[in-house]
């Protein structure tokens, strides 16, 4: 999961950079960094990740990024064809939602991963200094 997260980190980083000059840019950075910083933390600093604070803040974020996709879904049909979010915005802006929010429940679930293999792990040590 480490490289999926580095991959997704890389992304979103590429598509923040992008929105330079975009009318809304300061809307869509922000969209892109925040999936950029967790997938960023979920690759390097997984146990960042294992304090109460910054999983209820990855939840909010996974949940926002959810409410975003949902609002920004593309009504264009057939938007994931190439010819048509290549000339629809409201395509690109909701299929970029779709990979931020992709992306927030990647780190999501690689620190839950990691957080339940932790506690397997702490459970074994502690039964065998029972024993």
């Amino acid at each position: 999961m480490k490289y999926v997260n580095i991959l997704f980190c890389a992304v979103m980083i590429l598509f923040a950079a992008v929105q330079y000059n975009d009318p809304d840019a300061l809307l869509w950075i922000p969209v892109y960094l925040v999936p950029a910083v967790w997938a960023g933390l979920a690759a390097f600093c997984i146990r960042s990740l294992h304090a109460r604070l910054p999983q209820l803040l990855l939840g909010l974020c996974l949940v926002l990024a959810v409410l975003g996709t949902i609002f920004y879904w593309p009504q264009t049909p057939g938007f994931w064809h190439m010819e048509v979010w290549w000339e629809t915005e409201t395509a690109r802006e909701g299929m970029g939602m779709m990979i931020a929010a992709l992306a927030i429940g990647v780190a999501a679930m690689t620190a839950a991963m990691d957080a339940a293999r932790r506690r397997r792990r702490d459970q074994g040590e502690n039964s065998e200094l029972k024993i």
